[in-house]
């Protein structure tokens, strides 16, 4: 009879706490989930992933986007759309993926527990029961911290979640601003930026770094630029923010924005979007014997063990990629790993999906990557225009790149931008994971018409530019 009242404590339902309290149900264990919010998910269902792309999916219809080089550029599904009108169908997709996340945890037999949890010593945690502030301590043999990050709220920024908001804040928007300035060019600003200028409203964004997302290939990203400029969006790079001041006009309340350049940029909201911090400091970690870093992470090893062997961290606690991907199965490892079972390792090359519009995908290595580590390669393209499916769907301007070895024909990178790219990748990783060379491409017979096909274009591209 085990003297603890759970074999492992999970703290948190993102995808890294649901796969791991999953993981240990499966190997018998009795497992004990908690989370701090009424609602379960974490940040990937309840203010980040899914409803962020979901509300993608909600303006590229009803703003008639796609079919906008099909119908013409006045083509619209509905006029004066609202933010009501977005969140019909992503409070959907919400309800019913945490209706799935419940019902999987009730078929495993996970006791969910709604409460904030903080450690009394390595194995002991204290519960604080949010709806009657009841309180109690429960003991787990083994515990995963799974809790997430929380985006930074600077105190110098006067953030209000109206005027000036976090992208936290976004879904409880009552009404969409004319214009917007976003703080910071990361993915998630991106990601909103573009979302919110397909709509219409004048975005600009204010980053002091020289240009966007410096990990994706630059041809990539002066298409998205492109795009972006195309719908109205001023980019302010290299650009830094010195203050912030609310103020109101006979037009209504305004936001100026001044840089250190001397700027001043003056808009109807200001959306802050730089960092994330881990949600740690409510969880005591100096009497579990851990010590988080200025950015309120842990420290791990491959294992997903802290320096205290018996309690594990996984997901975006614990930083880089911080995606919901590689989150998933960091919180599966660390399960598998607390209770003997041997398991492989995160892959080190995974892909990126970024959900601007148009979306972009990518996995493994760059142009730039490449040129700097003196490897020979050469590279393929492929436009969507030259696709037959392209055409079909009304995006002309999609593009995918091979990048492959000079030598070996070793595929060494796939880059995509257009419609599905996030979709597409996987054809590319499947080969690129198996260590495939570009005759593959070549050989294969896709389905016609589809994107596939531009796999065979642009190894064929690439094969022409050896010969030429």
């Amino acid at each position: 009879m085990s003297s603890y009242d759970y074999n492992i404590a999970v703290i948190g339902s993102g995808p890294a706490g649901q796969r791991a309290a999953v993981q240990a149900a499966k190997l018998g264990k009795s497992v004990v989930l908690i989370e701090r919010q009424t609602n379960i998910g974490g940040v990937m269902l309840n203010t980040g992933t899914i409803p962020s792309k979901t509300m993608r999916e909600a303006i590229l219809h009803l703003t008639g986007y796609r079919e906008r080089s099909i119908y013409g550029e006045s083509y619209s599904v509905k006029q004066n759309i609202s933010m009501q009108d977005i969140l019909v169908h992503t409070n959907h997709v919400m309800g019913h993926e945490m209706d799935v996340l419940r019902n999987q945890l009730l078929r495993n037999n996970i006791e969910l527990i709604t409460a904030t949890a903080s450690f009394k010593d390595p194995h002991t945690i204290h519960l604080l029961s949010k709806d009657s502030n009841s309180q109690r301590l429960i003991t787990a043999e083994k515990i995963v911290i799974a809790v997430g990050t929380s985006a930074t709220k600077p105190k110098e920024i006067p953030i209000d979640g109206k005027r000036i908001f976090i992208t936290d804040e976004i879904l409880r928007l009552s009404e969409l601003p004319s214009t917007l300035a976003i703080i910071g060019a990361g993915v998630i600003g991106l990601e909103y930026g573009s979302m919110l200028a397909a709509l219409g409203i004048r975005v600009t964004f204010i980053d002091k770094s020289p240009r966007l997302l410096t990990f994706v290939d630059t041809e990539i990203i002066d298409t998205l630029v492109y795009h972006m400029r195309q719908n109205r969006v001023t980019l302010r790079l290299n650009e830094e923010v010195s203050h912030i001041e609310p103020f109101e006009d006979e037009q209504g309340p305004h936001v100026k924005i001044f840089l250190a350049s001397g700027k001043q940029i003056v808009t109807e909201s200001a959306l802050y979007s730089i960092g994330r911090t881990g949600a740690t400091s409510s969880l005591n970690l100096t009497a579990a014997g851990l010590e988080p870093n200025e950015r309120g992470r842990l420290e791990v090893n491959n294992s997903f063990q802290t320096t205290v062997s018996h309690i594990y961290a996984a997901g975006d606690v614990i930083g880089f990629p911080s995606l919901a991907s590689t989150s998933g199965e960091q919180g599966r490892i660390a399960a598998a790993h607390a209770f003997g079972l041997l398991s492989n390792r995160v892959p080190d090359v995974f892909p990126y999906g970024i959900y601007t519009i148009p979306e972009i995908s990518m996995i493994g290595r760059t142009e730039e990557d490449l040129t700097n580590s003196g490897v020979p390669y050469e590279c393929g393209k492929a436009q969507y225009r030259e696709i037959a499916r392209g055409q079909i769907i009304g995006d002309e301007t999609g593009l995918l790149k091979l990048l492959f070895h000079l030598e070996t024909r070793q595929i060494l990178g796939i880059h995509i931008i257009g419609e599905g790219a996030s979709e597409l990748v996987h054809i590319g990783q499947a080969v690129l994971s198996l260590g495939g060379t570009l005759d593959y491409f070549i050989e294969t017979v896709f389905n016609y018409p589809t994107l596939a096909e531009c796999y065979k274009t642009a190894a064929l591209d690439g094969i022409n530019r050896l010969s030429a």
